[in-house]
């Protein structure tokens, strides 16, 4: 098992750490609705250094981020992000995935931890284009500082102004006294804030000046238990749970973020299954009966006849009810729609509900 530059740190803080994509990572440190309730109020700061990070270079870096990609890439800017998945070729999802623009020639990827080996044989295979690939993600760290406050938390250690960066943006500069650090206006709160990208040689200190520097306004390390609370409430998919390599992206509710005014891996196919018509629909829901919905459980009609399963499910902190996200039959998509989750052999009343459940 693989452990962060700050495994040890956080052993030290009182974490439990638990196996996670193959790390050795935090899962909670006070609890999990104490850390949920910091960030969706205050600011609090994760160690996600599992992720994983691919720098593309060349002439043709765009041309081959054009090709593996859903999204399309040529709206980006020097300085802007942007939300993609990985189609594979049969309909379903490699990955998905951040996509910065450094400049013109070179594009920096943030895949999932569990995936990194994964996305890089598969971006490897279309690399027909002579770019060269890097992968950095043994080398950084990452850290998500998150939460209303966290504009103000962070001010003090960089020049750079976070106040006026727009979502999806990033500037790279000096922070907490390190250079060439890349500061990115994004997460998987839904509740603002950053993510800071530094070499594993500085993320110790880097940690220590952001705890330093948030200490006024309430700053407390968060564990993955709560953000993945954080990430359901807003509806946000993970991978592994909502969407896998057997999921249509469309289904899932990822058309957004797919273009066909762009060739890329199975946009011919993805453009039969939208013209032909969706099956099923990536619907979020919330108990009406008491229960929790986990990762697996069928979905079934009023009459019993399975209609789906629920791919993610929790009891919202800030809702105080159970949550979830799970496929159903289109005719049972709708908003308003009664579905009832199957728990251990009880058929649970629950409501179709349009995500983000914290708005």
């Amino acid at each position: 098992m693989k452990n962060t530059a700050l495994s040890d740190m956080h052993i030290a803080m009182g974490a439990k750490m638990v196996p996670f994509a193959g790390f050795n990572m935090p899962v909670q440190y006070t609890g999990i609705n104490d850390e949920h309730e910091t960030v969706r109020k205050g600011v609090g700061v994760f160690d996600v250094s599992h992720m994983g990070e691919f720098i593309l270079k060349g002439a043709h870096a765009l041309d081959l981020v054009q090709k593996i990609s859903s999204n399309d890439a040529a709206k980006l800017y020097d300085g802007k992000v942007q939300y993609a998945y990985i189609p594979n070729e049969t309909g379903g999802i490699v990955d998905d995935f951040l996509i910065y623009r450094i400049d013109e020639k070179t594009y920096f990827l943030v895949v999932n931890a569990g995936n990194i080996q994964k996305d890089w044989d598969w971006i490897s295979k279309y690399n027909t284009y002579g770019v060269t690939m890097k992968d950095i993600s043994n080398e950084t760290s990452l850290f998500a500082v998150q939460g209303p406050k966290a504009t103000d938390a962070l001010a003090s250690l960089t020049d750079m102004d976070l106040s006026t960066m727009e979502y999806y943006t990033f500037k790279k500069g000096v922070f907490a006294g390190v250079e060439n650090v890349l500061v990115s206006a994004t997460g998987y709160t839904g509740a603002g804030g950053f993510e800071i990208y530094v070499a594993n040689k500085d993320a110790k200190k880097v940690w220590e000046a952001i705890l330093d520097a948030g200490a006024p306004y309430g700053i407390k390390p968060i564990g993955l238990g709560a953000r993945d609370t954080l990430r359901l409430e807003m509806g946000f998919c993970l991978y592994g749970n909502d969407i896998d390599d057997t999921t249509s992206p469309l289904e899932a509710g990822l058309g957004w973020v797919t273009k066909f005014n762009k060739e890329f891996v199975n946009a011919e196919g993805l453009k039969k299954q939208k013209e032909a018509g969706l099956q099923n629909k990536l619907v979020g829901f919330e108990m009406i009966d008491r229960g929790i919905p986990r990762h697996g459980y069928t979905i079934v009609d009023v009459s019993g006849q399975p209609i789906g399963r629920v791919t993610s499910g929790t009891q919202s902190p800030t809702l105080r009810k159970s949550i979830g996200l799970g496929y159903v039959t289109m005719g049972h998509a709708k908003e308003g729609s009664e579905i009832y989750i199957d728990i251990r052999n009880n058929h649970l009343k629950a409501k179709v509900v349009k995500p983000p459940f914290v708005k």
